[in-house]
């Protein structure tokens, strides 16, 4: 691995105008600098800027879709090969998470509530924390990672990167709350009432969309988010049928796939799916088959009822086939998922977007005062560099506000 990275980073041309950073990545990260400082040997020093710049580093190098982002932006792509950035980041975020120095700036008094430990919470709880608050985060799931820990399998992320992520936390003075849901017991208005000064919402999307049709409470019928939750609970048989074409489709069936499913078919309601193309590959190197330009009528005990839909030049549905039976002993609806309403039910002066996001403004700022807000849980299920990218203006705009009620009394 490291005779590869090295390999890799003498292969930079070290751009005046990096398209790989400028372009390329959501969160910008200086990739000519951290090339040039791991050669020069300060792999820590190159880390560290890694960290400052991207707390989620670590897991962005994992599970970002480079071909479409640093790689696909790399100069060297237009000829050849472009620089494997994603091996050369992880290479240096996952040595250097260890030996992370974890100091922050004096402790100011103020405290922050930090609502769910996926991307955008724990992007939020780094920058804060370094800054000298006093944050804790309350997590519903017994361990952190939000979806980056229950929504990507180990194969694409291992568990035990989280495990030692949560140590650095704790050495930042970062307090953590297992198994509790805000929201029921404890709502946003207790928060405020012992006395944090503001409270970050980053509870995510878990809440599975459905298709709609007929049969979707069967018995044979299962959601991608419950299944990727704990997939060794389930008894899926040898014929799977996934009905939906993003990440979370392609994570299912290679999934199913590793736990003993034989045939296993993602239908896609496009000629393309949504996932990285670089997903769509590793699903086909697993065995996964792929059924495009359909649609799903009803769900049986059989398996689903799949319809050839039809598009114009347009891309606007013209026609529908007739219904099919294609047989498997389970399908999987893995077509979107939403934010759980128990956060906001509880708690006045919240509002929503018409699809349930959390409404806020460009800096992350509610629609009530001292609460704030980012992640999937305002953008809908998108990824997690786009998390981070929300999570790190919001932290910005927290601290203003807070810095603003400092400076007032």
């Amino acid at each position: 691995m490291a005779v590869h990275v090295i390999k890799e980073s003498r292969r930079c041309l070290q751009c005046k105008k990096p398209m790989c950073r400028l372009h390329g990545c959501p969160v910008e990260t200086n990739i000519p600098e951290m090339i040039a400082l791991f050669l020069h040997g300060d792999l820590d020093k190159a880390g560290a800027m890694l960290f400052e710049n991207n707390p989620l580093s670590v897991f962005c190098s994992l599970v970002c879709d480079h071909e479409e982002q640093c790689e696909g932006n790399c100069i060297q792509g237009r000829k050849g090969a472009p620089i494997q950035v994603s091996s050369i980041e992880h290479y240096i975020s996952n040595t250097y998470l260890d030996n992370a120095d974890m100091t922050h700036a004096p402790l100011n008094g103020q405290s922050v509530a930090i609502i769910g430990s996926g991307p955008a919470g724990l992007t939020v709880a780094v920058k804060l924390a370094k800054l000298g608050y006093d944050v804790t985060i309350f997590e519903k799931m017994d361990k952190i990672g939000g979806m980056m820990r229950y929504g990507i399998p180990d194969f694409r992320m291992p568990k035990t990167i989280l495990d030692r992520y949560e140590k650095k936390l704790i050495e930042l003075g970062i307090h953590i709350r297992p198994n509790i849901d805000i929201g029921s017991v404890i709502t946003i208005d207790t928060l405020l009432n012992d006395g944090y000064d503001a409270v970050f919402i980053g509870s995510g999307v878990w809440q599975p969309r459905k298709l709609g049709v007929k049969g979707e409470s069967l018995g044979n019928c299962h959601y991608a988010i419950d299944y990727l939750l704990n997939p060794d609970v389930f008894h899926l048989g040898d014929h799977v049928a996934v009905i939906g074409s993003g990440n979370s489709a392609i994570d299912v069936a290679r999934t199913a796939i590793r736990k003993g499913s034989r045939h296993v078919t993602i239908y896609a309601r496009h000629q393309e799916v949504r996932a990285s193309i670089r997903e769509f590959e590793y699903a086909q190197a697993d065995g996964v088959d792929f059924e495009f330009n359909k649609g799903v009528d009803e769900v049986t005990k059989k398996g689903p009822m799949v319809v050839d839909l039809n598009y114009d030049e347009n891309g606007k549905l013209v026609s529908k086939g007739t219904p099919e039976l294609v047989p498997a002993d389970s399908t999987i609806i893995a077509v979107s998922q939403g934010p759980k309403d128990r956060i906001v039910s509880s708690t006045t002066g919240l509002e929503t977007t018409e699809r349930g996001l959390m409404e806020v403004d460009e800096d992350g700022r509610t629609t009530r005062e001292g609460i704030f807000s980012a992640g999937d849980v305002v953008l809908g299920p998108w990824n997690v560099v786009q998390s981070v990218k929300a999570a790190k203006r919001t932290a910005a705009a927290i601290d203003q506000y807070l810095t603003q009620k400092r400076e007032a009394k």
